[in-house]
C-alpha cells in the first residue's frame, strides 16, 4: 500500500483547531527532576509537533498530593517551578504549531511509594481533598498555557478503579470520577477541552472489563458527558479489535456511537516500519473516514520515531524503526 498525501490536513476537536488528526499518546517517561519539566522535556514534546502530530497529550501528570505518586522524576502540576517548566513546554510547542493537552494522574492503589500511603478505602474527606488538588491542576495547566486537558481514567489506576467491579465492588461512589471532570470542568474555559481517557483493560489484567455491554458502557460514558467531558480518549490494545459481539466498532467507535462526543482511538499503531503500507493503516484510515472516531493516536512508534507521521505521508518508509522496548529508555 502506498500511503496518502491526507496524513496531515487540519481537524477540528471540539473547537480546538488542529494541524493533523495524529495525536502523541500520553506515556510516562520520568525525565522531570523533582516534578519539574526542563528545557529537554520541551524539546522532546517540540519534536513531535513539528513533525506533523497535531495534539500532543502528555505523560501523566501527578495531581499535587502525597497518595498520587512517589516517583521524584514524573513531572507534577503545581504552582511555582513546575508550572514555569510546563509555561516553557507549551511555548516551545504552539511555536511548531501543535496544540497540547496536560494528562492528569493519580497511581491510586498501584502507588508503591512510602508505605504511609498504603492503599485503603477512601473517605468523603479523602475524595474532596482529591477534587480540590484536580481542580487546582486543571488551574495550573490554563496558566502553564496547556490548550486542553486529560483525566486519566484508564488502566486500573485511581479513578479507573472507581468504574471496575473488581476494585469497587458494590459500585459504591461510581460517580466520583465524573465528580473529577466536573470539578475540572469548573476550572477551565469553555474553549479549553476536556479529554477524558477511558479503557476496558488494565495494566495488570488485559482481560478486564469496566462493562459486558453496550449499555453498561453508555451509562458509564454518559456519566462523563453530563459531567462536561468534550472529548472521549478511549484506550484499546489493538485499535482493530471489536469490543462487543454483533458488532465490528472499536471502544472509540462505541464511545462515540453511545454519547455523540469526538473520540480519540489507540492502540498498537504504527508499531512496525511495514505498517504504514499494511491493510492496518488502509483500516485505520477508513474507519475514521467513515466517522467511527475523529483522532488517531500514536503511542510507543513515537519513541524512535519522532516524524513518524511525515515520513508515512511522504512514503518514506524506509526511515522508519520498528519499536523496539529499548527506545523507552532513550529520551530523543
Amino acid at each position: 500500500m502506498t500511503t496518502t498525501s491526507a496524513l496531515i490536513e487540519p481537524v477540528t476537536l471540539a473547537g480546538l483547531s488542529l494541524t493533523s488528526p495524529f495525536v502523541m499518546a500520553p506515556m510516562t517517561r520520568e525525565h522531570s527532576p523533582g516534578g519539574v519539566p526542563t528545557p529537554e522535556v520541551a524539546a522532546y514534546y517540540r519534536r513531535r509537533a513539528e513533525n506533523g502530530v497535531g495534539l500532543i497529550i502528555t505523560e501523566g501528570v501527578l495531581v499535587d498530593h502525597p497518595s498520587a505518586g512517589h516517583q521524584r522524576d514524573v513531572p507534577r502540576l503545581t504552582p511555582g517551578a513546575a508550572e514555569a517548566g510546563w509555561r516553557h513546554v507549551t511555548a516551545e510547542v504552539h511555536a511548531a504549531g501543535g496544540r497540547i493537552a496536560a494528562q492528569l494522574w493519580h497511581l491510586g492503589s498501584q502507588f508503591e511509594g512510602d508505605q504511609a500511603w498504603t492503599p485503603r478505602t477512601m473517605t468523603t474527606a479523602d475524595r474532596e481533598t482529591l477534587l480540590r488538588a484536580y481542580a487546582e491542576a486543571a488551574r495550573v495547566a490554563v496558566r502553564a498555557g496547556f490548550d486542553a486537558v486529560e483525566v486519566h481514567a484508564a488502566h486500573g489506576y485511581l479513578l479507573d478503579e472507581f468504574l471496575w467491579p473488581v476494585t469497587n465492588p458494590g459500585g459504591r461512589h461510581r460517580d466520583f470520577p465524573a465528580q473529577v471532570v466536573r470539578a475540572i470542568r469548573a476550572e477551565i474555559p469553555a474553549c479549553v477541552p476536556l479529554i477524558v481517557r477511558f479503557s476496558q483493560f488494565k495494566e495488570r489484567d488485559y482481560s478486564a472489563r469496566i462493562a459486558s455491554t453496550p449499555d453498561e458502557l453508555g451509562l458509564l460514558l454518559e456519566g462523563f458527558r453530563a459531567a462536561g467531558a468534550d472529548v472521549l480518549h478511549a484506550s484499546q490494545r489493538r485499535f482493530w479489535e471489536p469490543v462487543f459481539d454483533g458488532s465490528d466498532r472499536n471502544l472509540a467507535g462505541w464511545a462515540k456511537h453511545l454519547t455523540g462526543l469526538p473520540a480519540i482511538t489507540v492502540g498498537s499503531i504504527g508499531l512496525t516500519r511495514d505498517f504504514a503500507r499494511s491493510d492496518r493503516m488502509r483500516e485505520l484510515l477508513d474507519r475514521r473516514a467513515r466517522g467511527e472516531y475523529d483522532l488517531m493516536a500514536l503511542g510507543r512508534v513515537l519513541l524512535g520515531n519522532p516524524a513518524w507521521v511525515r515520513l508515512a505521508e511522504a512514503g518514506r518508509l524506509d526511515e522508519i524503526n520498528d519499536y523496539r522496548k529499548a527506545d523507552q529508555d532513550q529520551y530523543s
